[in-house]
């Protein structure tokens, strides 16, 4: 499986929301959708509802599934308008809005600078 980078450089295969629209037993996929609720209200002070956690397929995708935090993200706002691959495309990066989700230290920061890296190569 080709790993899927976010706008923002996090791995969609990481992600709970993208691992429970995965899951085919519901029992689990109940059960992450629990833990998503609790870990955004404790991390980000958004309290979503059971039925807010909708199926999603990766920011990136224009044809599938999007959860609805997503569809409100900053960043892949303006990466869809700028019409960029993900941030480490972007002639503004790291923008200050980029720089907030870095400090979650999730590597994506990593592994942005090195598509950056790459793309100077």
């Amino acid at each position: 499986m080709i790993a899927t980078i976010s706008y923002c450089g996090l791995l969609c295969q990481s992600c709970p929301i993208y691992l429970a629209t995965r899951e085919t037993d519901l029992s689990k996929k109940q059960k992450l959708i629990s833990e998503i609720i609790r870990a955004c209200k404790e991390h980000y002070g958004i309290e979503y509802k059971y039925e807010d956690i909708n199926d999603c397929d990766g920011c990136t995708s224009d044809i599938g599934r999007l959860f609805i935090g997503c569809k409100d993200c900053k960043i892949r706002t303006c990466a869809v308008q700028k019409g960029i691959e993900n941030c480490a495309h972007c002639d503004d990066y790291p923008c200050d809005e980029l720089n907030k989700t870095f400090e979650a230290g999730s590597g994506a920061k990593e592994r942005l600078d090195t598509i950056r890296i790459s793309l100077k190569n």
